[in-house]
């Protein structure tokens, strides 16, 4: 069986590395470092790939995609992970958001919102956890009252990703608070500009980029701002999330930063003057790195082959997210373990290691471990729904 890359895909692949190498500017990190010029230059960017018929290339030409098929997507999802993702927080329009106004949304919707996302002039925010609906999302307090007009939103949102760039808003908010709580909520497309809504920087443990909560206080919606059927946003979420896990290419990062760790051993001795790479407890933990990135890309096989026939698995995205969970955390545990001492400088730091900083790769790891779905949560739904483990009680 052939696990590589057809030869188009392939050569699309040096194409766009191509591009990007002449793209990116000098100081370019990756999306996560905080620099103050990355939403700027994302936005641009993002211009340019829409220009090419890149940025949304795959998505059905009616809604300004080029049906590319599901390889030359991943091209540009492992791409663009590997190179620090320079579309920004377009994925999250691209990877699940996108798709999700495709299943649900009306046709008035579809024109309305997806045309401007394929030509890279939007940015969109999640409002789904709340302080006290993480990983239990289900518990959402946030409240969309039916005021015969429309719907009023009352609550907060937490731990929002771009909140204060966004125009709009991929919202959850219980419409029946008496149907059972995976059945009483719908989602809804929320204008950030709406009076009503508030923002507020949430600092974060890992350092930047910041995390955002939003206020929602006394909201007026219209009804055409609902997204899918009422009180059946739990399916439109749990669509829009599978979507999200298997679009955020894990193995792509972890490829350039593996290569960044092998390098580093090569070039870097010990305190007794041996090189990093010629010590077997190294090797070892570079190797199972090396083995866990393989296995990272042959669950995104599967993952693609559940896209593409019949009768998906609903546990393969699940798999794939917390393997790249665990992957991804490796990866940032031996860059610490490696750095030494060195490991806990940042970037902008001289003697900083490994690109961004060992720190930075343990501080981005940290929320990729409750990002798109925690891995307990994960770990739940592959039990139960692969394993038939009953849920305990």
């Amino acid at each position: 069986m052939d696990f590589e890359y057809p030869a188009e895909a392939e050569a699309f692949h040096d194409e766009l590395l191509e591009f990007l190498e002449a793209e990116l500017p000098p100081w370019w990190v990756n999306f996560l470092s905080g620099d103050e010029r990355n939403i700027p230059f994302t936005r641009e960017f993002c211009k340019k790939l829409a220009a090419k018929g890149w940025l949304t290339m795959a998505w059905p030409k009616e809604y300004g995609g080029g049906e590319a098929d599901i390889w030359h997507q991943n091209v540009v999802r492992e791409v663009m992970w590997g190179m620090g993702e320079p579309r920004g927080p377009q994925y999250m329009n691209l990877n699940f958001i996108g798709p999700a106004i495709m299943t649900f949304g009306t046709d008035e919707q579809k024109d309305r919102y997806l045309k401007p996302m394929a030509a890279g002039e939007v940015i969109w925010c999640q409002g789904f956890s709340e302080q006290d609906a993480g990983s239990d999302l289900a518990s959402l307090a946030t409240r969309a009252e039916d005021t015969g007009g429309g719907f009023r939103i009352n609550g907060q949102k937490s731990w929002v990703s771009y909140g204060i760039y966004a125009e709009q808003c991929l919202l959850m908010a219980r419409t029946d608070p008496d149907a059972p709580k995976h059945r009483g909520i719908s989602m809804f497309v929320v204008d950030m500009a709406t009076p009503g809504v508030a923002v507020r920087t949430i600092e974060t443990v890992g350092g930047p980029p910041q995390l955002y909560e939003l206020t929602f206080e006394d909201v007026d919606i219209p009804y055409d701002a609902l997204l899918g059927p009422r009180n059946d946003g739990w399916r439109v979420a749990m669509a829009a999330l599978d979507h999200e896990r298997i679009g955020l290419a894990y193995g792509g990062r972890t490829q350039v930063q593996l290569d960044e760790l092998v390098g580093f051993a090569q070039e870097t001795t010990d305190s007794s003057g041996r090189r990093l790479s010629e010590r077997g407890d190294v090797r070892a933990k570079l190797i199972r790195l090396r083995a866990l990135n393989r296995a990272q890309r042959l669950i995104m096989y599967r993952v693609f082959a559940d896209q593409t026939g019949a009768g998906a698995a609903v546990v393969d995205p699940s798999i794939y997210k917390v393997l790249g969970g665990q992957t991804t955390l490796q990866a940032a545990q031996l860059a610490m373990e490696l750095a030494g001492s060195r490991g806990a400088l940042l970037e902008a730091d001289p003697m900083a290691t490994l690109g961004d900083g060992a720190y930075a790769w343990w501080g981005h790891a940290l929320p990729v471990q409750v990002a798109g779905g925690s891995s307990e949560i994960q770990r739940n739904i592959i039990a139960q729904h692969g394993l038939g483990i009953p849920r305990g009680r």
